[in-house]
């Protein structure tokens, strides 16, 4: 059974968008089956490549006449034969800026050996139609680590406004590209599965499980007591090196007009880092390492006037 070009015709101007299908009517001399993917993600190539297996099903089919197109928009598109598999046929339709996707259908032009005269037979599938995606994740470049660790995340579509969480708890996220970004895990519980998502421009996308790790962390001194304008190195040590990217330390204070410090990064490949942190105004109160030992590391703070 197969279709004429009228009715085919009929069925792409209407917009109908057929299922993914394999044609083995009876009587029929071949299967084509579409290979190609409802969705596929967005290159910069813009190329999209459409596949069908084209299967002869009869000994009568003449296998040097087959003929392979894909029809877009109404224009015949010639398929190659794929170089890994003999019975695939392939297109790359380069995308017009703007467009979405396409709708096409499979043409296969034969002949048989048993037809006297010899003639061109034709065969025809539904329309498919597939759309690109232009926000996407891949997987997470780690699958687990501990807090404050710096993971990679490649995707597409990402944008500045993107945020990263381990399932509701916020983690600093840094924008690098419309195709990269990073996160430094959050101080979340320890020796659990969190679901990585990247939420921004009103869509949440999945990247995956990542697990928290649980690691040590020492702070040499135990405890600080300043001055108004003085200063005095604190030392933070943890017992394996920093991973790529280095280690994010989560300290707050809950006196920070009295306490002066910068942000603390141990290094990439390094065990510890050493920081100077400045007496403000006279208070008393404590710095707090978030992620470590039993979840949190407290150093008492005081800060006296001149």
């Amino acid at each position: 059974m197969h279709m004429t070009r009228l009715s085919q015709a009929r069925r792409i101007f209407s917009g109908f968008a057929a299922t993914i299908v394999l044609l083995g009517l009876a009587g029929c001399n071949l299967t084509i089956t579409n290979l190609t993917p409802d969705v596929l993600r967005e290159n910069p190539s813009q190329l999209y490549t459409i596949s069908a297996r084209v299967t002869p099903t009869s000994r009568q089919l003449d296998r040097s006449s087959l003929q392979v197109s894909v029809i877009i928009d109404s224009q015949d598109h010639p398929m190659k034969k794929s170089a890994e598999t003999s019975d695939v046929y392939e297109f790359d339709y380069p995308l017009q800026r703007g467009q979405e996707g396409a709708s096409y259908y499979f043409l296969v032009r034969f002949r048989s050996n048993s037809d006297t005269p010899s003639r061109t037979n034709e065969m025809y599938t539904d329309v498919h139609r597939f759309t690109v995606e232009h926000r996407y994740v891949l997987p997470l470049g780690a699958s687990r680590g501990p807090v404050g660790a710096r993971v990679n995340v490649v995707g597409g579509g990402f944008t500045p406004q993107d945020a990263v969480y381990l399932d509701t708890a916020a983690a600093r996220t840094v924008f690098e590209s419309a195709n990269s970004l990073s996160f430094f895990v959050p101080p979340v519980d320890p020796d659990h599965n969190y679901n990585v998502a990247i939420s921004g421009g009103g869509s949440t996308l999945s990247a995956g499980p990542f697990r928290a790790d649980a690691t040590g962390a020492t702070v040499a001194p135990s405890s600080v007591t300043l001055r108004t304008g003085e200063s005095q190195t604190i030392t933070f040590t943890i017992p394996t090196a920093a991973p790529q990217g280095g280690l994010l330390l989560d300290v707050t204070t809950d006196v920070p007009e009295s306490v002066i410090m910068p942000e603390i990064v141990v290094p990439e490949g390094a065990t510890n880092v050493v920081i100077t942190i400045r007496g403000g105004k006279p208070g008393a109160g404590a710095l707090y390492l978030k992620g470590f030992g039993q979840g949190e590391i407290t150093i008492p703070v005081s800060v006296s006037g001149q």
